[in-house]
């Protein structure tokens, strides 16, 4: 199968390989789309089994930066890239240095950050050989890690979830979060200091040892996370969490989470609907960080300070486009994820929202 033959390319502007053999770099940089503006994404390192899956994992991840950009309302389009590799055994300073000289041979259409695998550390390293580097630390208009942010996002899309569908606060609700790593453990934090009890699974036993000491989280074997009898289901892992074998098994009324593609299939989201099980679309209720990272590159491109206040406004807006999102749902009898993929490819349509620099 070539590369436009894939279920996964969806008119993509480009598609970018770079391999270093002296570093043993082997990344993908997809561009989906710069219709809003450069286009704008994190970079994840992950051991993929085959380049054909970081291909996929590229390709999906982009896609789903152009909506999640377009439904936040910022001039930014949609990028991703992903460095094939064991983040726990094969990073070093020379690869992250040669994946900075990568981004900047995408010519500037392409602005990186951290994901999995990859933090505002590693990222220094990029920034040597390139300025097209968000979510920074040590500079006027540096915003730091963006996970607290997108944890931010995420649990109020949680709280106003919970309020619609229960009528009722996070206090006493139960939370099954699937993944504690950057943003689950912020994201726990904060609903453990809100009343909620956590159950909460992850393949790092020591970042799961630490939140449960920290929220007195109940934790539990990562397959039995599906199994969970609670009132929301917040996956923060990898993607796919929702699909044919694992939908059957969830037991909450809400799905709400971090993670990306939390669908593995969009005939998934129809399936929640036919359910009555309120689902929250991934590239909505986990904007934050990417606002919180678009808040740096504003700053940089004006030569000014990075401004905490125009996060907020962002996050803010962001949770009554959530709101819209719900609303028409409901009214329109369309699964979210339907509406909300409309939402975004109606702006992505329009360019650049005479909100965005608001």
């Amino acid at each position: 199968m070539t590369l436009f033959d894939s279920p996964d390319f969806d008119g993509h502007e480009a598609v970018h390989a770079f391999s270093d053999e002296a570093t043993g770099l082997r990344c993908i940089i997809a561009v989906h789309s710069t219709a809003r503006g450069p286009a704008a994404g994190g970079c994840r390192m992950w051991p993929f089994p085959t380049s054909a899956d970081a291909l996929q994992d590229a390709l999906r991840l982009s896609r789903a930066m152009s909506y999640k950009n377009a439904m936040a309302d910022l001039d930014l389009g949609g990028g991703k890239a992903v460095i094939i590799g064991d983040s726990r055994t094969q990073k070093s300073p020379a690869l992250f240095e040669a994946f900075g000289r990568a981004v900047e041979a995408v010519g500037g259409a392409y602005w990186t950050a951290e994901d999995v695998g990859v933090s505002p550390t590693d990222l220094m390293h990029a920034r040597r050989h390139t300025r097209f580097v968000a979510g920074l630390e040590g500079h006027a208009a540096a915003s730091g890690d963006p996970s607290p942010v997108t944890a931010e996002g995420v649990f109020r899309g949680i709280s106003l979830c919970v309020r619609r569908a229960m009528d009722r606060d996070l206090s006493g609700v139960t939370v099954a979060i699937q993944g504690v790593g950057h943003v689950g453990a912020y994201l726990a934090q904060k609903l453990s200091a809100a009343g909620a009890r956590l159950v909460i699974t992850d393949v790092n036993r020591e970042a799961l040892a630490q939140v449960a000491a920290q929220t007195g989280a109940m934790i539990v074997a990562p397959d039995e996370i599906f199994d969970v009898e609670a009132d929301v289901f917040a996956p923060c892992a990898l993607g796919g969490a929702i699909s044919a074998e694992t939908l059957p098994r969830l037991r909450a009324p809400i799905i709400a989470g971090g993670a990306n593609n939390q669908l593995a299939d969009p005939v998934i989201g129809q399936t929640l609907f036919d359910l009555g099980l309120l689902y929250a679309p991934d590239y909505v209720i986990n904007g934050g960080g990417i606002i919180n990272v678009a808040g740096e590159i504003r700053a940089l491109d004006s030569g000014q300070a990075f401004d905490p206040a125009w996060v907020e406004g962002k996050l803010s807006r962001l949770m009554l486009t959530l709101e819209e999102v719900l609303d028409r749902s409901i009214a329109e009898r369309r699964p979210t994820h339907e509406v909300a993929g409309e939402m975004a490819r109606e702006r992505i349509a329009r360019g650049p929202s005479a909100l965005a620099a608001q």
